[in-house]
């Protein structure tokens, strides 16, 4: 073929049919796929013209343009999805600590305050059943407020569940009075002292009256804490029987609160706090009877007089404060445990018991002799160890693990 094209003929002009017949044939868009862009110079008035006929030399620009589809790497694009995810992560991890020091912290300032307004309010008014029974009430009249307003969801109960709570409760009443006869009787730190020995009445219980047993680390975690009781009990300065059978009581008493609680209330679906509101409405209809009959309203207004002649109205806002941070603390410490494992819970209640004898102490101005500091030592260090080596043999004999590898942490 002839061709007719000028070679210094930068554009081109189609004229008539042909610009007809290429957009029938061609849209913009497959136009613009199969053909080069063309330069358009305006100042030039050559023209391209179909009257002759046109000689193509070369087709590949005519060919259709092959795309190459970009590989993409799924490993990346996973590790790029997944650094979202961990940091969601990192920082869900990091709130949670966050959450549990903050449970901790208040669970241990709302303790020590109860504690000093404990004592005070028992120092000025000796009546501890009637203490212990305006505890209960004041948190009582608290939760019932709660769920009557819906501040805090009401639990769903049937008669079940009461039945299943009443031993739990009845055992509660009696720490609870026992505890508060044992401070007002002596020290609040000797109590404390008394009461980390806790965890060698619930060996001895579960070992003797419900046949349970033990790994010989546990027995001789024993060893320290009881050693401990006896040297502080020894040395104590101000020592009483009455306050300390009172503390002994106590922990006898929490210790089969514990086990009614583990056996009875399996597959209860109930929060901490509303549990341990359930627990006191029911404390305080039993405790209450009992409290009248062993003091009675004459007492109780004898020594009322006797405390506002002495104290003042501040007499008033000592018993308010104490009951309310009685229930306050108690309420935290029961919602800590649906955040927690059972080991850090025992922990943190080792610490409590530190921060409470050491302020009291302070506080109080309560004299103490080197032996009997260390005998309050030796207590709580044993009430750490065995929380420690008991954890850690109950990981052994569920996962049969001894030693610090593929997860295991014994």
């Amino acid at each position: 073929m002839i061709s007719s094209i000028k070679a210094t003929v930068p554009t081109a002009t189609i004229n008539g049919s042909d610009s007809i017949f290429r957009k029938r044939l061609l849209s913009p868009t497959q136009r613009s796929l199969f053909l080069p862009p063309l330069q358009v110079d305006s100042s030039s008035k050559s023209e391209f013209s179909l009257s002759r006929p046109l000689h193509i030399s070369n087709v590949s620009c005519f060919e259709p343009v092959r795309v190459q589809k970009s590989l993409i790497k799924c490993k990346a694009y996973e590790a790029e999805q997944s650094q979202p995810i961990e940091r969601e992560e990192a920082k869900s991890a990091a709130a949670q600590k966050v959450k549990i020091g903050i449970y901790f912290a208040t669970w241990w300032a709302l303790n020590v305050v109860f504690n000093i307004y404990n004592k005070k309010v028992l120092n000025a008014y000796p009546y501890p059943w009637l203490t212990s029974t305006l505890s209960l009430a004041c948190g009582s009249l608290m939760m019932l407020i709660s769920w009557a307003t819906r501040i805090a969801e009401p639990p769903n109960t049937d008669l079940e569940f009461w039945k299943t709570l009443f031993p739990v409760a009845v055992a509660h009443t009696i720490g609870h009075v026992a505890a508060t006869v044992s401070m007002s009787k002596v020290a609040v730190s000797f109590t404390h002292i008394i009461k980390s020995g806790e965890p060698a009445f619930s060996v001895l219980v579960s070992r003797f009256l419900l046949g349970e047993t033990f790994p010989l680390p546990v027995y001789m975690s024993l060893v320290p804490i009881i050693g401990g009781c006896a040297l502080a009990a020894v040395t104590e300065l101000n020592f009483n029987m009455i306050g300390f059978m009172g503390a002994m009581i106590s922990n006898l008493a929490f210790v089969f609160r514990n086990i009614f609680s583990k056996k009875g209330m399996k597959g209860k679906s109930v929060s901490g706090m509303n549990y341990y509101a359930c627990l006191s409405i029911l404390s305080l209809l039993i405790l209450t009877p009992f409290a009248i009959a062993v003091e009675g309203p004459q007492l109780w207004a004898a020594g009322y007089k006797t405390a506002m002649s002495q104290i003042g109205p501040q007499f008033i806002w000592w018993v308010a404060a104490q009951s309310i941070f009685y229930h306050l603390y108690n309420q935290v410490s029961y919602m800590s445990l649906d955040e927690i494992s059972p080991l850090t819970f025992s922990i943190g209640n080792t610490m409590k018991r530190i921060s409470v004898i050491v302020s009291s102490i302070i506080i109080f101005h309560t004299p103490v002799q080197p032996i009997n500091a260390l005998g309050a030592a030796i207590a709580i260090l044993g009430t750490f160890l065995y929380s420690q080596v008991n954890y850690l043999c109950f990981l052994h004999l569920k996962y049969g693990c001894l030693y610090l590898t593929d997860g295991c942490m014994f």
